[in-house]
């Protein structure tokens, strides 16, 4: 549902409550109709779709949860701007498991539109990092490592940063290195 209909709702919403109040004199079910007029503007800012898609992740369903987000086609006309971001870190985390090579731009689209919690700042970097290792860019990886770090402040993903960092330390081992046994070799012998 786009976002403003939403608040034309709430207006509709209030104004039957107001007149439920002041012309038919109905103050107990004009009361109740005026705070059932929190839920559009409630909705307004948090966008239905994506309150169902993180209760799908809590309980570990990404399936459940890329489902609920196919839902939003526009995301610009029915997400408020302070949801972009989180928007993005769904679709991200909906797939990880499939095609991480998809993620980076996603996770990087919901750092700059902005994530209101540290804990989820620290995992967009977190996964940052495994796909800057994973592409051999170390340096990067480290700098995405280090800021999941000081993010982390519950230390709820010590243990992923510290196999990531192990995972630094290892050598990469690039498509075109060759065997150093086989370098004076010719072709047949």
């Amino acid at each position: 549902m786009n976002k403003n209909l939403k608040l034309a709702l709430a207006a509709v919403i209030i104004a039957l409550s107001i007149y439920m109040m002041f012309f038919t004199r109905d103050w107990g079910w004009g009361i109740v109709v005026f705070i059932l007029s929190s839920l559009p503007i409630l909705l307004y800012f948090k966008n239905e779709n994506l309150l169902l898609s993180f209760w799908q992740m809590r309980k570990q369903n990404t399936v459940g949860a890329a489902k609920w987000l196919q839902k939003i086609t526009s995301y610009r006309t029915q997400l408020h701007k302070s949801q972009y971001g989180y928007f993005h870190y769904l679709q991200g985390l909906t797939l990880a498991q499939d095609s991480p090579a998809k993620v980076e731009p996603l996770m990087r689209k919901a750092l700059e539109y902005g994530l209101n919690m540290k804990h989820d700042r620290a995992m967009a970097n977190l996964n940052l990092a495994a796909v800057a290792i994973s592409k051999g860019r170390k340096q990067e990886g480290q700098k995405y490592l280090e800021e999941a770090r000081r993010l982390d402040s519950a230390g709820m993903m010590t243990d992923q940063i510290k196999m990531m960092r192990d995972q630094l330390k290892m050598p990469s081992m690039q498509k075109h290195m060759h065997n150093p046994h086989m370098r004076q070799r010719g072709k047949f012998f």
